[in-house]
C-alpha cells in the first residue's frame, strides 16, 4: 500500500473548535527559551521529543502544528532527515515541515539546506521508517499483556500444578505441566504471577487487580496435565503461577492532548514494583475510562504539597501541588489506567497526584 503524502504547510482549522474554545480557553502558546529555528529529524527521535523542543508545553504540539481534530487522531509522518522548521512570521507560531538536501543517510543540521518551505509530496509505504509519537519500546511490553483482572483474579485461568524434576523454580527450556487448558489447543501462552490489589489511596481500598508478567510458554503435549515448554522468564516461575493466552502487540494510535474535563487522581503503583519512577519508566495512576480517561491523554504529576506549621497562627498549612512531570495515558481499563512519564524534573513517587494540565 502507498500513501501519497503532503508535507508541509498545514492550512486547517484549529486543533479545538470555537464551542470548545468559548467553554475552556486555550492557554496560549509558550516556546522553550532555547527553541530552535529548525531541527533535523534523526532515527530515534518521537514526536513528542521534537515538540519538547519547540514547546515549553509538548502537549500544545497540535496547535503548534495548527491540526484540526482528524489530523490529531491521525498524525502527519515524519521521516529521518525532514527538517521541522519553526515559523514566527505570524501572530501564532507554527512548524513546518521542509527537506534536507543530506550528505549521509541521516544528515546533520550543519548538511541541511533548505529547498522550498511549500507543501510536498512524499510517496513511501504507510507509516515506514516514520518516526513514532512517543517512546514505543517502553510500551510495547505492557500491550499485549491483560495488566488488570477483576477482583476474582486469575482464579478461572490454567495454572502450573507441577514443574520439570519437581524443581521449585523454572527457568527457560525447562517444562512445566498446567491444568485447565482449552479442548481446542492454543500454542502459545503467557505466565503471570497472581494478581495483587492496587489500593485506593483515600480509602485505602482494592479498586483494581495487578498481575505480574513473568514469563512465556508454549505447548508442547496436550492432556490433562498438558505439558509446556518455558520460552522466557523475566523472573522465576513456578507453582501456582497462572497462564493466559498470548495475543499479538497491537500499537495504539497515541496522540497526545490533554483531557477536556478536569482528572483528579494519584500515581498507585510503578511497575514491578519500584518505589519511584522517572522519565520512560510505567505507572499506573487511580484514574480510568469511568473517570474521562482515553489513550493519549496527557496529565500533569505534581508532588503532594507537604504539611507545615504557622509559627504564628500555630496553624497547620498544607503547601501548594508542585508540577513534577508529565505522564501520556496508553492503556485504559475502567478505575485504573496506565502512562508512561515522558519528562521528570525529579522521582515520581507513589502517592504523586495527576491532574489535567
Amino acid at each position: 500500500m502507498k500513501l501519497n503524502f503532503t508535507m508541509g504547510v498545514f492550512a486547517c482549522a484549529l486543533w479545538l473548535t470555537a464551542t470548545a474554545q468559548a467553554a475552556q480557553p486555550t492557554p496560549p502558546i509558550v516556546l522553550s527559551a532555547d527553541a530552535p529555528d529548525a531541527h533535523v529529524v534523526v532515527k530515534g527521535d518521537t514526536l513528542w521529543d521534537i515538540s519538547a523542543r519547540f514547546l515549553k508545553s509538548p502537549w500544545q504540539w497540535p496547535e503548534l502544528w495548527q491540526l484540526n481534530r482528524e489530523q490529531i487522531a491521525n498524525p502527519h509522518l515524519i521521516y529521518p532527515g525532514d527538517i521541522v522548521y519553526l515559523d514566527r512570521s505570524g501572530d501564532r507560531p507554527r512548524l513546518r515541515l521542509g527537506k534536507a538536501r543530506p550528505t549521509s543517510a541521516y544528515p546533520s543540521s550543519a548538511d541541511a539546506q533548505t529547498i522550498r518551505l511549500s507543501p510536498r509530496t512524499r510517496t513511501a509505504a504507510i507509516g515506514a521508517e516514520a518516526i513514532p509519537t512517543l517512546n514505543l519500546a517502553a510500551v510495547e511490553p505492557f500491550l499485549n499483556r491483560p495488566l488488570i483482572v477483576d477482583e476474582a483474579g486469575l482464579q478461572s485461568h490454567p495454572r502450573i500444578v507441577a514443574t520439570q524434576d519437581g524443581r521449585l523454580y523454572l527457568s527457560r527450556g525447562d517444562l512445566a505441566y498446567a491444568r485447565g487448558l482449552p479442548a481446542e489447543p492454543i500454542n502459545d501462552w503467557h505466565v503471570y504471577r497472581p494478581a495483587k490489589p492496587l489500593l485506593d489511596p483515600v480509602s485505602r481500598k482494592p479498586i483494581a487487580w495487578e498481575t505480574l508478567f513473568v514469563g512465556t510458554a508454549q505447548l508442547v503435549r496436550e492432556g490433562d496435565p498438558a505439558t509446556l515448554r518455558i520460552l522466557a522468564n523475566n523472573e522465576e516461575i513456578g507453582e501456582g503461577d497462572r497462564l493466559m493466552p498470548a495475543v499479538p502487540t497491537v500499537l495504539p494510535k497515541v496522540a497526545p492532548h490533554p483531557p477536556s474535563n478536569g482528572v483528579d487522581g494519584q500515581v498507585v503503583s510503578v511497575y514491578r514494583g519500584l518505589d519511584s519512577a522517572g522519565k520512560n519508566n510505567v505507572v499506573a495512576i487511580s484514574a480510568g475510562s469511568d473517570h474521562g480517561l482515553e489513550v493519549g491523554h496527557v496529565l500533569v504529576v505534581q508532588n503532594t504539597g507537604r504539611v507545615v506549621l504557622d509559627r504564628e497562627t500555630k496553624e497547620q498549612v498544607r503547601l501548594p501541588n508542585e508540577p513534577i512531570g508529565q505522564l501520556v495515558i496508553f492503556r485504559v481499563f475502567d478505575r485504573i489506567a496506565y502512562g508512561l512519564v515522558v519528562s521528570a524534573s525529579q522521582a515520581i513517587a507513589i502517592g504523586a497526584t495527576v491532574a489535567t494540565p
